[in-house]
């Protein structure tokens, strides 16, 4: 899909794949957030083709794998918003926003468990 959204767009304005435009898109196709990610200007301009619609609501939002460390990630966001604390999630770092700037890295994409995670959340 995003192949075929970068040669559209290139072949309609004529340039070449080396363009920073094209760079920016293919950087931008990636941004999930609502006010900037690139489903959301592209349905405000009228482009909603099929695979292109928002898709990040639903049980993997609310339920990540139980033996990944999506778990963790999921257990994390869940009790600082429970607790109202300010946090940063990425797909290896889960940092407490505090003075302490506590984070804890999980580079092991299949270590659902962890010990310093949940140190991390009795600090919440």
């Amino acid at each position: 899909m995003k192949y075929r959204l970068i040669e559209r767009y290139r072949e309609r304005h004529s340039i070449t794949l080396g363009n920073p435009k094209l760079a920016l898109m293919d950087l931008v196709y990636h941004d999930v957030s609502r006010r900037r990610g690139s489903t959301t200007c592209w349905s405000a301009t009228g482009w909603r083709s099929g695979p292109s619609r928002r898709r990040t609501s639903g049980w993997p939002c609310t339920r990540p794998p139980q033996t990944t460390r999506a778990k963790l990630r999921g257990e994390f966001i869940r009790a600082a918003k429970r607790r109202r604390r300010d946090y940063t999630v990425d797909w290896v770092h889960l940092k407490l926003n505090d003075q302490a700037q506590r984070t804890v890295l999980c580079k092991d994409p299949f270590k659902y468990t962890d010990e310093r995670v949940a140190k991390l959340i009795a600090w919440l």
